[in-house]
């Protein structure tokens, strides 16, 4: 059965989304402040992490910081506050999506299977990609930058399949968009901008000419690493 940890401090609504996944299969453990959770997340060992922002203490920001430190587990932030930048901040520290409160339950479950069916389809596909210096290994979502395991998230890792896959040729923000699904079309082409920065950062791609990576201004990214085979 499927685990999801949720933490979050309303703990009426938390028992009351506890009943409601039981519905989907899906076991909704809870814990109702930081600490508590960071004990839970790695005693359970769920599949997928819903953090809510507005905890007291150390807040969702900061828990989510920490996770992504040691964990790429799926994060899906939970916000009251509709600031485009507080949703800006959670995809900018690792988080893989974020739903605005108060929302209707089924559409968290839907958040919820999407992104874990993304990562279960994509496992499926099986084989590598092998570029110069880069190893993306499909089945086991690993990879290799120059010998060094590379950590990514899972949206991290969807983003790097989706243009490896597409080696030379241009993506538009609509175009890596549509295949991520999942996110927000409150700030579109922003997220899109910071995934690609932290996908970067991770690669060590931020030299000129990139590695990797390439801008094409006002119309999208392109992946242009050296496939092995012509290495």
């Amino acid at each position: 059965m499927t685990k999801i940890l949720l933490i979050d401090d309303d703990r009426k609504h938390s028992e009351l989304l506890q009943a409601y996944f039981k519905r989907f299969g899906i076991n909704l453990v809870c814990a109702f402040e930081a600490a508590g959770g960071m004990r839970m997340l790695n005693r359970e060992d769920p599949d997928l992490l819903l953090l809510d922002v507005m905890l007291p203490g150390k807040d969702g920001f900061e828990i989510c910081r920490e996770v992504r430190k040691t964990s790429d587990i799926p994060i899906i932030m939970l916000t009251a506050r509709g600031d485009v930048i507080d949703r800006v901040s959670g995809l900018e520290l690792g988080a893989d999506d974020y739903i605005g409160k108060p929302f209707e339950p089924r559409e968290l479950v839907a958040r919820v299977q999407a992104i874990l069916r993304r990562a279960e389809t994509t496992g499926t596909a099986g084989g590598k990609l092998e570029f110069d210096g880069l190893t993306i290994d499909v089945e086991s979502r690993a990879v290799t930058l120059d010998g060094e395991n590379v950590d990514l998230t899972s949206m991290e890792f969807e983003l790097l399949l989706i243009l490896a896959r597409r080696h030379g040729k241009k993506l538009s923000r609509d175009d890596i968009l549509s295949e991520l699904r999942g996110i927000d079309a409150a700030i579109l082409t922003r997220s899109v901008d910071i995934m690609i920065s932290r996908l970067r950062g991770k690669l060590h791609d931020s030299v000129k000419p990139p590695r990797f990576i390439q801008t094409i201004w006002g119309r999208g990214y392109s992946f242009v690493g050296v496939p092995h085979s012509d290495a």
